[in-house]
């Protein structure tokens, strides 16, 4: 190889990292394999238009309620109610902490997320694993994270879908929670954890839409248009 090749796979390398700022929002690879696309959202993306974000095509939203034991999104019940004024089938996830009993943090999300018929499973995002307040975190997550499932599928009457990452998979669940159904971050190519039990796949966590200014998580439902609607029900 000369210096002349050298220079050229120099140049062409500078240029492909100059532009993956402006290509990466656009590589939506979850539409590859699946064809119903969705969001998640929170107060992240503040006023969302959500007529806006209806008509570019979005099958469904889930969008976040509460947090541990006594954080509610401030921007949940404005965007509950104006996905459903848009025709934007949705669901409510809470994000689980380690820091707090399962118990108190599904009265918090009980708290925030009224009961309707027509909606998606609630979800629980269970990903914490950075350090809690005066160290209290609780002695045994994976008990904790069931009490949590098992009280708010008693309230809604569906069983929660669980946002893991591999990280707190492989902390706390491996092993076990083989019957349940799952959400799973896995950028650029489908999940290779709970491989046959997901039903979300978060395939991009700075996508556009229409409606929604700034990056906003991206998701791809594994099944058709029609089984997302038996979901519903």
């Amino acid at each position: 190889m000369t210096k002349t090749d050298v220079l050229a796979i120099g140049v062409v390398g500078v240029i492909a990292l100059a532009l993956v700022p402006f290509l990466y929002p656009r590589l939506e690879t979850g539409q590859l394999w699946h064809d119903v696309i969705g969001v998640d959202v929170s107060g992240h993306q503040g006023d969302i238009d959500w007529p806006s974000l209806a008509a570019s095509g979005v099958a469904f939203a889930y969008i976040k309620a509460s947090q541990g034991d006594d954080f509610r999104d401030r921007y949940f019940q404005k965007n509950w109610y104006g996905a459903r004024t848009a025709g934007v089938p949705r669901g409510a996830y809470h994000y689980f902490t380690r820091c707090r009993p399962g118990a108190d943090q599904a009265a918090n999300f009980i708290r925030s997320v009224p009961r309707e018929a027509g909606v998606l499973p609630p979800a629980v995002d269970a990903e914490h694993m950075g350090r809690c307040p005066r160290e209290q975190s609780v002695a045994d997550v994976r008990g904790e994270l069931l009490v949590f499932m098992d009280l708010v599928e008693a309230h809604y009457g569906k069983r929660p879908v669980v946002y893991v990452t591999a990280e707190f998979n492989r902390a706390y669940l491996g092993g076990s929670f083989d019957n349940e159904s799952f959400w799973i971050p896995s950028l650029f190519r489908p999940p290779s954890i709970r491989k046959n039990r997901w039903l979300f796949w978060q395939f991009h966590h700075r996508g556009r839409r229409p409606g929604i200014r700034g990056p906003v998580d991206l998701n791809a439902f594994r099944g058709t248009a029609d089984d997302l609607v038996a979901m519903l029900r």
